[in-house]
């Protein structure tokens, strides 16, 4: 790092690491924040997407039908921002049947980031976001993968550095704390205003959390992933909404050299602003394009039971189950309703016939089938 792009005002100190490179280590949230009407409006705005998000949530019978394929698309977005490509057929295939294909290594990560997710919504009733919380997910993430050999579940014990692959250390363009004391007291101070009270609004502290979180980059591998994780988690865990529906990925992807340089500029200038107007915006625009695929989903499922609405109970039951995973075999669909397995070879037929479900693996036997227009509202 060119340490003359670090001014006077920048929110935290170079130290001295490895290869003569310096790091930087930011310091303990909160900043100094001089109160805006700018960033008021902005922060107003961005929570009244978010109300209107709640609100198409609470519209749905079963919330469920809109949580699946949110989580499923953050997913898909946040790993290909690391590089991770996978479609939204090839996770729904895995996850029904754990279908191997060329690309089923990087399908199982995806599927990671869900049960990473997954992992961390079910301990917030008894354990609030934290360190251990964020290790556990980590550790998940990297469960089998690529990386696995990357410490999971574990902070980094090595320098790490955002650059260009294969640079070295002196040369990246930024660096983060080094190992050891100085990596442990800018978590520990993390963790603590994770937990402290603040006067400032959810939305803006959410965007020092992301911040400070890639700032410090604990782990060797995946602390975006594991960092982008963090908002739904946290949107929850303050009861702000009722269920994880706002992923940022999308949004970040779109804007990528943006995200990353307001994020630098916040290092090198303290330019705070910039960086919380650019993540309030964020939130406005990923709450309007959930409602949007929640309103797709409505759609797509009043249109097939409109489609099938003489059908017995256990069809439109598979109907609303297909909304939330729309891939799926005759064994797991008799599992779901509690039929026989012939009751639902039947049922699957009939949602076939209607050109509302594919089969697509080709086989006689264990064959899966796939709600091609539901994928659409994942993967578009």
């Amino acid at each position: 790092m060119d340490p003359s792009l670090f001014l006077p005002n920048c929110p935290g100190r170079l130290v001295k690491t490895v290869e003569d490179a310096l790091a930087f280590v930011p310091n303990p949230l909160p900043p100094v924040l001089a109160a805006d009407w700018e960033t008021a409006a902005k922060a107003s705005s961005a929570d009244n997407a978010l109300g209107r998000l709640e609100g198409a949530a609470r519209n749905l019978k079963n919330p469920y039908l809109l949580i699946g394929p949110l989580q499923r698309r953050e997913a898909i977005v946040s790993s290909r921002i690391e590089g991770t490509i996978t479609t939204a057929k090839q996770l729904v295939l895995y996850e029904a049947a754990n279908l191997a294909t060329a690309s089923s290594s990087e399908t199982r990560e995806v599927h990671n980031y869900v049960r990473a997710l997954e992992y961390g919504l079910e301990q917030l009733p008894t354990l609030p976001v934290c360190l251990r919380m964020i290790k556990d997910m980590h550790g998940i993430l990297l469960t089998g993968v690529r990386g696995s050999d990357n410490r999971p579940g574990e902070f980094r014990d090595q320098q790490n550095a955002i650059g260009v692959h294969g640079q070295k250390i002196s040369e990246a363009r930024f660096v983060p704390p080094p190992p050891g004391d100085e990596l442990k007291a800018a978590l520990d101070a993390f963790e603590k205003f994770l937990h402290a009270d603040s006067p400032l609004p959810l939305l803006v502290r959410l965007a020092l959390i992301h911040y400070q979180f890639e700032t410090i980059h604990p782990f060797v591998d995946g602390n975006g992933r594991v960092g982008r994780i963090l908002i739904a988690l946290l949107l929850c865990a303050h009861d702000r909404l009722s269920q994880p529906l706002l992923y940022m990925s999308a949004y970040f992807e779109r804007n990528r050299d943006a995200y990353v340089d307001h994020m630098l500029h916040v290092s090198q200038r303290g330019e705070w602003m910039p960086w919380i107007h650019f993540f309030l915006q964020g939130v406005a625009e990923q709450c309007d394009d959930a409602v949007g695929r929640a309103k797709k989903l409505a759609e797509l499922r009043d249109e097939y039971k409109r489609k099938l609405q003489r059908a017995s109970g256990n069809v439109l039951a598979l109907i609303d189950e297909l909304c939330a995973r729309p891939a799926i075999s005759i064994s797991r669909a008799a599992e779901l309703l509690d039929v026989t397995f012939r009751a639902a070879s039947l049922i699957v037929e009939k949602l076939e016939k209607a050109n509302i479900l594919e089969e697509v693996t080709g086989r006689t036997r264990d064959r899966v089938y796939v709600a091609s227009e539901i994928v659409k509202v994942i993967e578009t």
